[in-house]
């Protein structure tokens, strides 16, 4: 029992040193040496728990891909109506620079889905698991084309962060009046817009 505990430990210990290396030197400039390094167990002990670096930057990269986007999911269940959701994720947001260590998380690993599928793939899963509860939520607080606008809003909440580390000024502020007529649950509609 010891041993599998300790085993678990380093396991724990290799996959945070890969999230705080991939933020800080990009995906391609994490090694064998310096992650067992960063964890604090030798190199061999990398290759015991995991068959390869890719599948340990994966599996890390998903890990904290998954937290964030779970932490926005609670948002959904506090909100009240879909303005009150925007509110709560745009303003959750606020707090990453597109700088900071997840936000570069996230688009390094973005970067390295381009050119293996099965991260693609998993990290596919991933959005779309935020994609379809978010789409559940919207439908029952009567927002047209729930998947469609769930699809559009998180990636629109990609390119604000994205975006953000060039152009400081995309705040919850700026950004919430015009993702609100996104999400505005669907009514009668009058005169021009009516007709379209």
């Amino acid at each position: 029992m010891a041993a599998a505990r300790k085993g678990d430990l380093a396991r724990e210990r290799l996959l945070a040193a890969a999230t705080e290396l991939i933020a800080e030197r990009g995906w391609t400039g994490v090694s064998t040496r310096l992650l067992a390094e960063r964890a604090g167990v030798g190199a061999g002990v990398v290759h015991y728990h995991f068959p390869s670096m890719q599948a340990l930057l994966s599996e890390a990269a998903l890990a904290a891909m998954r937290g964030a986007l779970a932490e926005l999911g609670t948002l959904l269940e506090r909100a009240e109506d879909p303005d009150d959701v925007l509110d709560l994720v745009l303003v959750s947001l606020d707090r990453y620079t597109g700088r900071d260590p997840l936000s570069v998380v996230f688009v390094e690993t973005y970067l390295a889905s381009t050119r293996d599928r099965r991260l693609r793939r998993a990290v596919a899963r991933v959005l779309a698991e935020f994609t379809q509860a978010t789409a559940r939520w919207l439908a029952e607080h009567d927002v047209e084309r729930p998947e469609q606008t769930a699809a559009v809003f998180a990636a629109a909440v990609d390119g604000v962060l994205l975006h953000r580390s060039l152009n400081s000024r995309l705040t919850a502020n700026a950004v919430a009046p015009v993702l609100r007529r996104l999400v505005a649950p669907a009514g009668p509609r009058t005169g021009e817009e009516g007709r379209r």
